[in-house]
């Protein structure tokens, strides 16, 4: 057995663990692996162990290996949790099954235009940049309640999470709890939050899914 495997058992062990310890149901929480980096040789025995869903961070780097691999595992479900251009909207719909980082206008208008011409509709999430970090992607959070509602109003978008990524030297759990709240403001059921390193703190604040990469893979 390969270190991705162990490592990814052992994963999903503090992953059951920490649902416990939170009083959270069994399986509550979804594990994204995630893959930006890797190829499809490093991916394949993590889906082989059970691994059915991954996140990648840029479109044209998935194109590359993503395809194939759906073909040869259809009921792989392929996250989006990187920064979307929107010249890449086109792509970013046939490919994804899942797109976590809508944060402007304008990718909620080109998203909904593929939609429509595609007829494919990926699951959406609202990245919120609940530092205010300015080289951060994602909506400011005073702003989140009122775009999630434009999405849906505006662009008829179906969101149903939101995502952050807090900011690397701050204490993660205010910023979980202030993704939590503003969930609950803006009447959306999935959260998105958590990595390696802070993956059992978001448990405890309700994530729904968690983003786990180096801690299954290595270091990149």
């Amino acid at each position: 057995m390969g270190d991705a495997v162990q490592q990814f058992f052992a994963v999903k062990a503090r992953i059951a663990a920490a649902e416990r310890e939170a009083a959270r149901e069994a399986d509550a929480v979804t594990l994204v692996a995630v893959s930006k980096t890797f190829d499809a040789a490093d991916i394949q025995p993590v889906i082989e162990a059970g691994q059915r869903v991954f996140g990648e961070n840029r479109v044209q780097e998935a194109q590359g290996k993503w395809p194939e691999l759906k073909d040869a595992f259809p009921d792989i479900e392929l996250h989006l949790i990187g920064p979307l251009q929107s010249n890449k909207a086109k792509e970013a719909v046939a490919l994804f099954d899942v797109i976590e980082t809508i944060d402007r206008e304008k990718i909620a208008a080109e998203l909904a235009k593929e939609i429509i011409r595609q007829g494919r509709a990926p699951k959406l999430y609202v990245q919120v940049n609940t530092g205010s970090e300015p080289q951060k992607a994602g909506i400011e959070p005073r702003e989140a309640v009122a775009f999630v509602a434009r999405c849906r109003d505006v662009h008829g978008l179906a969101i149903e999470g939101l995502m952050c990524i807090p900011p690397a030297d701050e204490n993660p759990g205010p910023h979980f709890a202030l993704l939590e709240k503003l969930a609950r403001e803006a009447g959306v059921a999935k959260l998105s939050m958590g990595m390696s390193g802070d993956y059992e703190t978001a448990i405890a604040f309700g994530a729904t899914s968690v983003r786990v990469g180096s801690a299954i893979f290595g270091s990149r």
